[in-house]
């Protein structure tokens, strides 16, 4: 069973989306919960095969509150000697160049200022997307579209609008809605929401999307 670190401090990247991603992802991942004070371990990374950042309620900014550069530098060395990093919404804010800056001609851009957006607002909601040419409702809180060059990334989903909204570059991955969400994120937001309930749909994919970004994954890591 592989392994995968979720990255855990509310409200940035709260407790709901990390258990969320638990749910979703444990059937095929042995999952470890970590702060960032871990990072300054160099023996974290041992036998890890995923590093994952999930979503919460913030400012990207308070990125700065929490990581040095010696930890985004270890995370990035993570990447080059052959591991994942996975990222949701806030996650997936954190690999760009002002942060992690971890991406290759692409950057997160905030989806609901983008000239075409559908969504204008930041509240809990769903956007419509196309997920493997097949249209979902997913879970959206304000997250982010994947802006650039498209010859260097494989584009998973895409807003409504065509931004690419997941996708996977190298060992990357990113995605701005919340495939994880569990129902009752759906019941706790405005009635008319419930009814885009996916049944569970969505937690698959999530792990279909987890499964392609570490399927040529490698067993031996370098040391840190």
């Amino acid at each position: 069973m592989k392994r995968l670190a979720l990255y855990m401090r509310d409200p940035e990247c709260s407790e709901d989306c990390v258990y969320a991603m638990v749910h979703a992802l444990s059937s095929e991942y042995q999952i470890r919960i970590f702060s960032e004070k871990e990072l300054d371990d160099p023996e974290f990374f041992n036998n890890l095969d995923v590093i994952a950042f999930p979503g919460g309620i913030g400012d990207s900014d308070s990125f700065f509150d929490f990581f040095t550069r010696t930890r985004s530098n270890r995370i990035e060395r993570f990447i080059l000697g052959g591991g994942h990093y996975l990222g949701i919404c806030m996650g997936a804010y954190w690999t760009g160049s002002r942060y992690f800056d971890l991406l290759d001609g692409v950057n997160p851009e905030q989806y609901i200022k983008r000239e075409s957006a559908d969504i204008k607002r930041s509240y809990g909601t769903v956007a419509s997307v196309t997920w493997n040419n097949q249209h979902e409702d997913m879970y959206f809180y304000d997250g982010c579209a994947m802006i650039g060059d498209e010859t260097k990334f494989k584009t998973i989903a895409r807003y409504k609008n065509g931004d690419p909204m997941a996708i996977i570059q190298g060992r990357i991955g990113l995605i701005g809605c919340h495939p994880e969400a569990p129902e009752y994120w759906y019941k706790k937001q405005w009635q008319y929401i419930h009814k885009y309930w996916n049944g569970g749909k969505h937690h698959n994919l999530l792990l279909n999307f987890v499964n392609e970004l570490t399927e040529n994954y490698e067993q031996t890591r370098q040391e840190f």
